[in-house]
């Protein structure tokens, strides 16, 4: 049923031609780049704000008779284009934190065996010395 219909089946086939044309650019899955990081640390907290302000404007050119819900229709797709960027981001980020905890983690372990090992090489003297006495 594409193309065909009133303004919600239209913005049904701008969502779908944004879907495709991602599909056809290819997402990068390189590290994120300076204006992401920008991005994480100064829209966070408004970002869903922002979504929904838009969301509640696009509702209301949808009720009215003129054509400006083309425009907020974009700008919507904007925002979705930029919350998946965060997205990505955010996962790369978590991914990269995650592969840093396991390498504390075995620096902790081997740590703690090298505590151990110095444990006993010293409390083992300690028995065998009180033994001869």
């Amino acid at each position: 049923m594409r193309g065909i219909g009133g303004p919600l089946l239209c913005i049904g086939d701008l969502l779908t031609d944004v879907g495709e044309e991602n599909e056809q650019e290819g997402i990068e899955k390189t590290s994120p780049s300076s204006s992401l990081s920008d991005l994480n640390n100064n829209a966070l907290p408004h970002l869903t704000k922002l979504f929904q302000e838009n969301y509640d404007h696009l509702n209301s050119a949808l009720n009215a008779t003129d054509h400006s819900w083309t425009s907020l229709t974009l700008k919507l797709c904007t925002s979705l284009d930029t919350a998946n960027k965060l997205v990505q981001s955010t996962n790369s980020n978590v991914a990269s934190l995650l592969e840093k905890v396991e390498e504390l983690e075995k620096i902790v372990k081997r740590g703690d065996s090298a505590i151990a090992a110095t444990k006993a090489f010293y409390v083992a003297p300690d028995n065998n010395s009180s033994a001869l006495k």
